[in-house]
């Protein structure tokens, strides 16, 4: 039924459109995936999984980028995500990049987007998260915070950007995430050197520690498109620093279909390698998270053979529904 839906109704949409449809069902129709999960059409998985410090309620997550500002939390838990990933949200509030700035790619199943961390900031986000907080159904759900830096802010202010972020949001985060891969704002991905990163981690695992009475698990997502010596790079640092976990992949910018990042089975080999690469540089000291191109049941098990701890689903979720997320979840109960 969602095929159909998506193929004759949601396609006819202007893509950013659909998307905030999308939000809007998960936030207001929440009661509607909840009682879908009652009947075991949205089921959580029976199996658990143990990484960072948290009980985790299956291997399945959503990816930041669809509910950038906390609007849809509990509905997203209940269609079948064993945990969500909110954001990007960055220090202030800001209206992204000019319109259009998103677009189906349907000969790949994939999305293409130059968003530009469009989000109400982290003030506003963090008031929706502490009324989230504060419900049965809010405080249930294993809940990821991206954060991002804000466009307007130089790159050599760029750590305290972060900080302020994490100061205002930390406390209502399961774990905590740095995303310094995005294509679409100007000079970000510049942040994945060693030299520029080492100060932002730093500064957001002390705003962390300083505004919660129990410590944070601290993740960095990256790009696939960065070199293999430069992944290793990324990996050594943060076992260094003593992070938590690597978020792999982000979109990528290797395509030529036309502005904005590339998300969908394009990205799928190519974060598979990242993972693998993780993996084996840093053993099991870091907590993988594999995200990019998974499409199908097969996707997600090669994801857990690469190395991933965990997985995260968005272009995916798009194209196959919710039905297929709890279908996904239960197929990796026995991986890794």
């Amino acid at each position: 039924m969602y095929r159909l839906f998506y193929d004759h109704v949601l396609t006819r949409v202007d893509a950013e459109k659909a998307h905030l449809f999308g939000v809007g069902a998960f936030r207001w129709g929440g009661w509607a995936f909840r009682l879908a999960r009652s009947v075991n059409l949205t089921r959580q998985p029976s199996y658990r999984v143990q990484a960072m410090g948290i009980d985790f309620p299956g291997r399945v997550g959503l990816a930041a980028g669809m509910d950038k500002n906390a609007e849809a939390v509990v509905g997203l838990a209940a269609a079948g995500f064993a945990f969500v990933e909110i954001g990007t949200v960055t220090a202030q509030g800001q209206p992204g990049n000019d319109k259009p700035r998103s677009w189906r790619e349907r000969d790949v199943r994939g999305l293409r987007n130059r968003m530009g961390f469009n989000n109400d900031g982290a003030d506003a986000v963090a008031a929706r998260l502490a009324r989230l907080r504060r419900t049965r159904a809010g405080n249930e759900v294993v809940l990821g915070v991206n954060i991002g830096k804000t466009k307007v802010t130089p790159a050599d202010e760029a750590a305290e950007d972060y900080a302020y972020s994490a100061r205002a949001l930390a406390r209502y985060a399961d774990y905590l995430v740095v995303n310094v891969s995005s294509p679409n704002t100007p000079g970000l991905r510049d942040l994945q050197s060693t030299e520029a990163l080492r100060p932002i981690l730093a500064a957001v695992r002390q705003a962390a520690d300083e505004s919660t009475t129990t410590r944070v698990p601290l993740l960095v997502k990256i790009a696939p498109d960065l070199a293999d010596e430069d992944v290793d790079s990324v990996a050594d640092l943060a076992l260094e620093l003593g992070l938590d976990g690597i978020i792999a992949t982000n979109t990528t910018i290797a395509h030529e279909r036309g502005e904005g990042g590339l998300s969908g089975p394009p990205v799928h080999a190519r974060a598979l390698e990242v993972v693998s690469r993780l993996r084996e540089r840093a053993g099991e000291q870091l907590t993988i998270i594999g995200v990019g191109g998974i499409d199908s049941l097969a996707d997600g098990r090669a994801m857990v053979a690469a190395g991933a701890r965990l997985v995260q689903v968005y272009t995916g979720f798009v194209y196959n529904g919710p039905g297929w997320v709890a279908k996904l979840n239960a197929s990796l109960g026995d991986e890794g």
